[in-house]
């Protein structure tokens, strides 16, 4: 099973859509949707292979309980994360559309 890493976000690369060359000017939405997407990705991706193992476990395909409470608790540390992550950006996103301009 893949580590799930969370990218640093770099100044060179605020600002910058990938594949575009890294103009500044350019949207940044673009790039922050994209990481956005490959992370609830791989969050999907470790809850299919805990659902899976549970699966294997069940019909006697794997006798390994252990590899299986890991992947489990993998899976839910894993979506807890994502929650904190969505609450933050929800959190940020309130504190914007209150800002007077």
């Amino acid at each position: 099973m893949d580590d799930i890493r969370i990218k640093p976000i770099l100044p060179s690369s605020i600002g910058e859509i990938p594949g575009s060359g890294g103009s500044p000017t350019a949207p940044a939405n673009g790039a922050f949707l994209g990481t956005l997407k490959e992370a609830i990705a791989k969050v999907n991706e470790v809850q299919v292979e805990a659902s899976q193992s549970v699966d294997k476990l069940m019909t006697g395909e794997n006798q390994n309980v252990h590899q299986t409470m890991i992947a489990l608790q993998k899976a839910d540390v894993s979506f807890q994360l994502m929650m904190q992550i969505r609450n933050k950006i929800v959190t940020a996103y309130e504190e914007i559309q209150r800002m007077q301009v």
